[in-house]
């Protein structure tokens, strides 16, 4: 079953926009979760214009009350975001290797160049019975020396995908199930996420391609579509999607 974590950085962008705890960013996860969320995905970044690295105790001591939600952290591998995680304890930490000064996250590791690297980092979050996902593009030539570093997960990065489904939707697919396929057959341990500008309209192709996808996590589309529809019927669209998908 794929489970749908919400990315709640846009909001946190919204409240820190004004200087004020407005709208609180616990009481939108805590809307996000009554209206079926299975888990709660943030992104704090260095300059902290989404979330807050103050933001994420307050995250996890919500969540201490909702067992069956997860936590996932997303970020660069920075010593202070190393130090902020192994603090928070979430489910899951996913590692993206945007720059400090990236908008958004748009690639995803070359696991040749940055082996040992990760190796090191994954190790000392896994020790600390934090399941780790790394992100990673739809190209097989960026995941040499998976087996060495060793994830729990990787999150297919799903840019092009959402790019490319209007026009050629088909072709659009093709590199993730190549992904996919070579992963599961090297390294059957490891499970897939996905995510980056999936949204109503291409979500149901995409896990109907993919069935192995044990988690989406969607922030931005869900705050166009909250316009629209409200956040509460926003979520149960989304959340019909994956649960026909997986009849």
């Amino acid at each position: 079953m794929t489970r749908l974590s919400i990315n709640v950085n846009k909001f946190a962008l919204l409240r820190n926009s004004r200087g004020t705890d407005y709208p609180n960013l616990i009481e939108i996860c805590k809307k996000c979760i009554l209206y079926g969320a299975d888990g709660i995905t943030v992104h704090p970044r260095p300059d902290e214009r989404h979330t807050k690295f103050a933001d994420l105790k307050d995250i996890k001591n919500l969540l201490l009350d909702n067992s069956k939600i997860e936590f996932n952290i997303e970020g660069y591998p920075s010593e202070l975001f190393i130090k902020k995680v192994l603090e928070a304890k979430p489910n899951q930490v996913t590692l993206v290797p945007d720059p400090p000064e990236a908008i958004t996250s748009s690639f995803g590791w070359d696991c040749k160049e940055n082996k040992i690297f990760l190796k090191e980092v994954i190790k000392e979050f896994q020790k600390n019975n934090i399941r780790v996902s790394i992100f990673v593009s739809p190209s097989i030539n960026t995941l040499e020396n998976l087996e060495v570093i060793e994830p729990n997960r990787v999150e297919l990065y799903t840019f092009d995908y959402a790019h490319n489904y209007k026009s050629k939707k088909d072709e659009s697919i093709k590199p993730y199930k190549e992904v996919v396929n070579y992963i599961k057959k090297n390294f059957p341990i490891i499970d897939f996420n996905a995510g980056h500008d999936l949204n109503l309209e291409n979500l149901n192709f995409f896990l109907k391609e993919i069935t192995l996808i044990k988690e989406v996590s969607i922030g931005h589309a869900i705050i166009i579509d909250s316009i629209n529809f409200g956040l509460e019927n926003t979520i149960k669209k989304y959340l019909k999607i994956i649960k026909d998908i997986n009849k």
